[in-house]
């Protein structure tokens, strides 16, 4: 499942983030590279140590948090803490590759599956040229490029890659996601259904006002709700 979710940064976090990225000292992208990914990868990348990378890991996790397209579609039960990268000049690209199936995070021994691989924007698309994010699935490839503040959240055992950047800079956020539901056709099925619940409790509730108030909702939300959770309670791995 490919996903786009806008506006994951507020303005004046993405402003506090970007001050406190760009403000420090950067590393070869490779330090983090598995077997396969150090050949083509061709970046730089924030030693996670750094006081402003905790910083900014903080602002982005918090954020991740409290945004309920975030839960509703990855469904986390462990997010590798969040790393930051930049392209441009003559470190620009990072070649097709996969990611690791389990990251390791060192500080704390802690160990991540990675059923789902995130990009937080963090540069403004006209910032730039090249760049993109391009995704291969079943349905083909999917070059991605969004607006500063936006996130994609794609399979991890995709192959993906990121296109030379021949103007500007691309500077993004990173992470890996462990999901409580393994397989991502139910986690589909699961995202669907609980957009679906929303939209049909926001339609009831406009359909009925002061009435709803007294009686809350229809009784067939109350059953696909139940639907949803059971199928969760089926599913997930807590």
């Amino acid at each position: 499942m490919l996903l786009t979710i806008p506006h994951v940064l507020a303005p004046q976090e993405l402003a506090q983030v970007r001050a406190l990225v760009l403000g420090a000292d950067w590393a070869d992208g490779r330090i983090t590279a598995g077997s396969q990914s150090g050949g083509v990868k061709n970046n730089r990348q924030l030693p996670e140590e750094l006081p402003a990378a905790q910083q900014a890991r903080h602002l982005v996790s918090s954020a991740l948090a409290r945004h309920p397209m975030f839960v509703t579609g990855a469904l986390p039960k462990s997010v590798y803490p969040p790393l930051f990268n930049r392209y441009g000049g003559s470190t620009n690209a990072f070649g097709n590759h996969i990611d690791n199936a389990v990251r390791t995070h060192a500080a704390t021994a802690r160990h991540v599956r990675t059923d789902i691989s995130c990009t937080l924007f963090l540069s403004p698309a006209d910032s730039y040229d090249g760049g993109e994010l391009v995704v291969e699935d079943t349905y083909g490839e999917h070059a991605i490029k969004l607006e500063a503040g936006d996130l994609v959240m794609y399979s991890g055992s995709s192959v993906h890659r990121v296109e030379p950047v021949t103007r500007g800079e691309r500077l993004a956020c990173f992470f890996w996601v462990e999901s409580m539901v393994r397989l991502e056709v139910q986690r589909r099925l699961l995202y669907d259904m609980d957009l679906a619940i929303t939209a049909l409790r926001q339609q009831d509730m406009h359909a009925r006002q002061h009435d709803y108030a007294k009686t809350g909702e229809a009784p067939e939300l109350v059953r696909l709700t139940g639907c949803y959770h059971n199928l969760l309670r089926m599913w997930a791995d807590v």
